[in-house]
């Protein structure tokens, strides 16, 4: 099956089954007191400062519930975009480990300071819930990136305030290698407090990351992560996937060939009668309407899924190990459907 639903849907790069491979010889001391894991918060620290401190977990919404939790206590709340995964697509995660969300509009799926002004009220009242971190999305659920000025004048916005800035990063990897930019300078070097570095989508077996950037932001957070049961104890697996991407830049290589197939494929549609691009394609994403009734009969052959109910808006997510060949076929696909016939045979 070859498909556009999610980057999710591909499999593991073969250097990190390699590197998974190599790490399964001999006993390794458990609960990430192994060597691979000691490389990997060294590698860490080289690419996001000396002061990031690194802890693995399972998945991504771990990283995200997880790392807001640190940051917050029960009275405080996170600001973050309406159309946040965060926010949309965690199942209440947050919710249900007690941190309210206070969701914004954000065109293109980027928050900007001037929209978050309004929230700032009742700073201090104990009858109102007290806003305490920004979490944005980089690159973005629409597909978009912030450039790192962006990203700078929102970690000054908060931290003007007494707030701080966490960055999911699920897709941190696609934003940097279309930005040409190293980790540290998306995420250190603009001011980020913390970020929830992904790597599941750009190559890995299963692995996140949650990254503290200054000192004492979240010292009960070993206890924490063992207390959600995100805490492992072959840990050795999941940092020599890591490891394998941050070697020689591997997560660079896959993103910007994830980046480059989504713009190949907009390339091909963008004049197809009937389709509308909706979102500049900054990352991995494509999204578009098509005219009504094609989505169905094309996601049976090319799953993908559908972004906006309302509007018919799809999402078309390109991977590490799309082929220019699948990008082509796809596009034939949808301007065959858009013209009503079928493609012709390759």
């Amino acid at each position: 099956m070859r498909g556009f639903a999610s980057d999710n849907y591909a499999g593991v790069h073969p250097d990190v089954l390699a590197a998974i491979a190599e790490a399964n010889v001999e006993h390794a001391v458990s609960y990430g007191d192994d060597p691979w894991t000691e490389a990997l918060r060294a590698r860490v620290r080289d690419e996001l400062g000396a002061d990031a401190e690194l802890h693995l977990v399972f998945n991504g919404t771990a990283a995200n519930v997880l790392a807001l939790e640190a940051l917050t206590q029960p009275w405080e709340a996170v600001i973050c975009a309406a159309s946040s995964h965060l926010h949309a697509d965690e199942c209440g995660a947050p919710e249900r480990a007690g941190r309210k969300l206070l969701t914004v509009p954000a065109p293109g799926g980027r928050l900007e300071p001037a929209a978050l002004d309004g929230l700032i009220v009742r700073i201090g009242d104990p009858h109102a819930i007290q806003p305490r971190v920004v979490s944005v999305t980089q690159s973005t659920e629409l597909g978009t990136r912030y450039p790192a000025a962006a990203l700078r004048e929102l970690a000054a916005w908060a931290h003007d305030r007494g707030l701080l800035l966490h960055l999911d990063g699920a897709r941190l990897f696609n934003a940097a290698a279309g930005l040409g930019a190293g980790l540290g300078e998306l995420t250190t070097a603009v001011g980020a407090d913390a970020v929830s570095l992904g790597a599941t989508k750009n190559g890995a077996m299963g692995v996140e990351a949650v990254v503290f950037l200054r000192p004492g932001l979240a010292p009960g957070f070993p206890f924490l992560r063992k207390q959600s049961m995100q805490l492992a104890s072959k840990m050795r697996f999941m940092s020599a996937q890591l490891l394998a991407l941050l070697d020689g830049e591997l997560w660079r290589a896959n993103a910007a060939h994830a980046n480059s197939m989504a713009q190949r494929l907009e390339a091909a549609v963008r004049d197809v009668p009937g389709v509308r691009i909706t979102q500049p394609v900054e990352a991995n994403g494509v999204f578009a309407v098509l005219p009504a009734g094609i989505a169905p009969g094309l996601a049976r052959e090319w799953p993908f899924y559908v972004w906006d109910e309302a509007t018919g808006e799809v999402r078309w997510m390109c991977a590490w190990d799309t082929r220019p060949a699948d990008v082509d076929a796809f596009a034939a696909a949808v301007r065959a459907a858009c013209a009503g016939t079928a493609p012709a045979a390759a």
